[in-house]
């Protein structure tokens, strides 16, 4: 079969690889219809993620048709139509029976690789290198989904693929987001970062109670979006020094919450974001942490930041501020299947049609260019689907 697979540096490919077999009684085999590309993904492709390995069928955004289903998997059939969430979750140990399925103690096959970088192993993820599990990605034709019973959610309506796609990620890592931000009523949310996850932190945000929520980003086309998409009030930080312009906008107390949906690959300006850069390209820390900083820096005393953004490895943080403001930091990957029937619900009435952040859709074929182009902030990318 044919898929994108990492080769190193910006550089993916469409290769021919072994289609995928079943392994497990509890696995299925899905035929992908659509598929999407992360902002999480250009992590691998500017190489930012250790444990990739040439060769790596990448992608974690998928859905399709189930094909073929081991003998215990009791949920599914052939022929479902089915969205698979990026965690991969065994449903039936500690974390999983408290609903952080991205915590899954059972998923992770190589654990022992992310123990010794981080002390446990979370959940495996699919094409997301050889320490979050080594599973083979969704960005192909078919793929194999370990736990069938526990991730995938049949689509039984006759909704296009683009509205129920991001179900796999990025909604429900907005919806999070927003979540563990604690918004209150008469709440003012800043959200830093206006790609896919950041927008759908701003309309989560509003669904939620804030009463005002300000996006920051430099790219016009993102903070158009959410302007028009998300009824946000923006700050475009290549032209407004973003401290001074979120004190004017909130009398100087600070936006109540804040969420970083950029993570590890901040564009940082000015000193700070030239010291960030050269401290990764030397190894003196493996993430860019510009934007934790500002929010740590501009979020009001006793108020809550969220970090649905990736970050890789060690970064330097102001822990003095961070504690004398007695701020609470509320971090993770998604549960994404503790959110699946309530958000396929909120889509089914109506409530949101999570297509408004489709601006590029084409083969698989088409791949590597699409990844040039979202990883640049070409063409007006913002994202990207793939139909295999």
């Amino acid at each position: 079969m044919r898929a994108l697979c990492w080769h190193g540096e910006r550089d993916v490919r469409v290769d021919e690889v072994p289609e995928p077999e079943i392994v497990n009684p509890t696995d299925a085999i899905i035929e992908v219809t659509a598929t999407a590309i992360c902002g999480s993904d250009l992590h691998l492709y500017n190489d930012r993620v250790p444990s990739m390995r040439e060769g790596d069928v990448i992608g974690h955004e998928p859905m399709g048709e189930v094909v073929e289903v081991g003998d215990e998997v009791d949920t599914l059939e052939v022929g479902d139509r089915v969205v698979v969430p990026f965690t991969i979750s065994c449903g039936s140990c500690w974390f999983c029976e408290q609903g952080l399925y991205s915590l899954c103690d059972n998923s992770n096959p190589n654990a022992e690789l992310a123990r010794k970088l981080m002390g446990h192993s979370p959940a495996g993820l699919y094409g997301y290198s050889h320490m979050m599990g080594g599973y083979a990605g969704a960005q192909a034709e078919y793929l194999r989904v370990p736990y069938a019973d526990v991730g995938p959610i049949t689509i039984e309506s006759n909704l296009p693929d683009e509205q129920v796609l991001f179900l796999s990620d990025i909604f429900p890592t907005g919806y999070m987001a927003a979540e563990n931000a604690d918004i209150e009523e008469n709440d003012t949310v800043a959200v830093w970062g206006c790609g896919p996850v950041g927008q759908f932190a701003i309309q989560s945000a509003q669904m939620l109670g804030a009463e005002r929520v300000i996006a920051i980003d430099r790219i016009p086309e993102r903070l158009d979006m959410a302007r028009s998409h998300g009824d946000a009030e923006v700050i475009d930080y290549e032209e407004e020094d973003v401290y001074d312009r979120l004190m004017e906008l909130t009398g100087s107390r600070g936006p109540d919450r804040c969420i970083d949906a950029v993570g590890t690959d901040a564009h940082g300006t000015g000193f700070a974001g030239t010291s960030d850069r050269v401290k990764q390209e030397v190894r003196l820390q493996d993430d860019r942490p510009y934007v934790l900083r500002e929010a740590i820096k501009c979020c009001r005393k006793g108020g809550t930041i969220s970090v649905p953004g990736v970050y890789v490895g060690r970064a330097n943080l102001p822990i003095g501020p961070l504690m004398n403001k007695g701020l609470t930091v509320k971090t993770g990957q998604t549960h994404v299947q503790r959110y699946l029937d309530s958000l396929l619900g909120m889509i089914e009435e109506g409530q949101i049609d999570p297509s408004f952040v489709v601006t590029h859709q084409a083969g698989l074929e088409e791949g590597p260019e699409l990844y040039e182009k979202f990883n640049d902030k070409e063409d007006g990318c913002i994202k990207a689907i793939l139909t295999p």
